[in-house]
C-alpha cells in the first residue's frame, strides 16, 4: 500500500538535508522522496508509516514531527 508521509523537520543546512536525505534514502519499501527547504517538510512516498519516517529522523538526532501535527499545534498558538 502507498502511502505519502509528510513530516516538520528543521532543515538548517545542506549539511543537515544531506544527512537526511541518506537516512531516508535506508527506509525500505520507499518509491520517492523529497525536500521542501522552504516550509521546512519531508515527504516520503511508499509502504511506511508517519511513525517509521520520524523514527528514521530521531535516531540521526532531528526532530520531526508529523506535518498534520505541527499544523494543528501552530493554529493553536
Amino acid at each position: 500500500m502507498t502511502n505519502v508521509v509528510e513530516v516538520k523537520v528543521g532543515l538548517h543546512c545542506d549539511d543537515c538535508i544531506k544527512k537526511i536525505l541518506k537516512a531516508i534514502k535506508k527506509i525500505e519499501d520507499i518509491e520517492s522522496y523529497n525536500v521542501d527547504t522552504q516550509l521546512n517538510k519531508v515527504i516520503v512516498t511508499g509502504n511506511v508509516t508517519t511513525e517509521q519516517v520520524i523514527r528514521v529522523l530521531q535516531k540521526i538526532g532531528k526532530n520531526a514531527a508529523s506535518w498534520d501535527q505541527s499544523q494543528i499545534n501552530a493554529s493553536t498558538i
